[in-house]
């Protein structure tokens, strides 16, 4: 089939989506309608704002559909009536089969993982979070259940020792267009095989929504392990905990962004314990030694490196990190 006989529907949200859209249109494919979440409020001042897919779709005028209900009668004529022969979905909502069952090629939906592990909504936290040096994209049919359709393409992608959440996320983003092309080109010439997921014998690994529960930082564990947890987390929701005075009950929260393993120990201590100059670190026990604190935001301040925290910030050796 060729590109202009290709009626392709997009369905994508936030910015990651964005790139993927961009690229699809750059390549001369026929985008005919864009869905997207409905406008909502946001910020201090609660105004409306449109998703960062809405906003470059309007920038493409290209025809935008916001449906609250996907079941909706009127939103799946208005879909129907685009006469769409493929949808393509990237961070988008659980589709309902009468939905993806609309086109006569299919589904497909762009996963930020290697399936069938990190099924989920947060697969890049996740395998950074776990400790894996590898992780990838996955290209599969969308059916009733969450990431489980058949894989179309896949594509590997190293992470970096020193990656967190947001570097991974933007070289996903970019090396996901190849995928997403690559896959439409397929799916249109009708040359690729679609695979199933099953596997025996190995155990899969979850990547569910994160809470701000999920995200608080247990200093006994080891330094490599709360290491990982604050990469996976940052810059966004970001891993967080209590910064406790010994000396009152004063108590603030803090978030942490970015921590190096300490290569000196100062001295064996409680996990939670923090040692500093008062003006160039600031390290906390752990249960195999302690980390440097590198990135941080007190409660009620923006981010900010560590030294430029301590010249504001006396006697910080006289709080714990709970």
């Amino acid at each position: 089939m060729d590109k202009k006989d290709l009626r392709i529907v997009f369905m994508g949200t936030p910015e990651f989506a964005v790139a993927q859209l961009e690229a699809i249109i750059d390549s001369g494919y026929n985008v005919v309608g864009v869905v997207t979440s409905p406008d909502r409020k946001a910020g201090r001042g609660r105004k409306m704002k449109m998703s960062a897919v809405k906003a470059y779709a309007q920038s493409r005028n290209l025809n935008i559909l916001q449906p609250t209900n996907l079941k909706d009668d009127i939103f799946i004529q208005d879909l129907k009536d685009l006469k769409p022969n493929l949808q393509v979905v990237v961070a988008f909502r659980m589709l309902p089969k009468i939905v993806w069952n609309i086109p006569t090629l299919g589904t497909f939906n762009l996963h930020a993982s290697l399936l069938p592990q990190y099924r989920g909504a947060a697969p890049i936290n996740y395998a950074i979070i776990n400790g894996e040096n590898e992780t990838g994209l996955t290209t599969f049919l969308i059916d009733d259940k969450i990431d489980t359709g058949e894989i179309l393409l896949q594509k590997k992608v190293k992470i970096n020792d020193n990656d967190d959440a947001g570097d991974l996320h933007d070289r996903l983003m970019k090396e996901g267009c190849s995928v997403i092309l690559d896959t439409i080109e397929g799916i249109s010439t009708n040359s690729l095989k679609p695979v199933s997921q099953m596997v025996n014998n190995v155990t899969l690994k979850n990547a569910h929504k994160i809470s701000k529960e999920d995200c608080k930082i247990n200093w006994h564990n080891p330094s490599h392990i709360i290491r990982n947890f604050i990469r996976g987390l940052s810059p966004y929701p970001a891993a967080h905990s209590i910064l406790k005075s010994n000396l009152s009950s004063n108590e603030m929260s803090v978030k942490i962004y970015k921590v190096e393993i300490a290569k000196k120990v100062p001295q064996e201590a409680t996990p939670g314990t923090i040692f500093s100059d008062d003006k160039t670190y600031m390290s906390v026990a752990t249960t195999s030694g302690t980390l440097n604190i590198c990135e941080i935001q007190i409660e009620g301040k923006r981010r900010m490196k560590i030294e430029e925290l301590l010249r504001g910030f006396s006697n910080i050796q006289d709080y714990t990190l709970l």
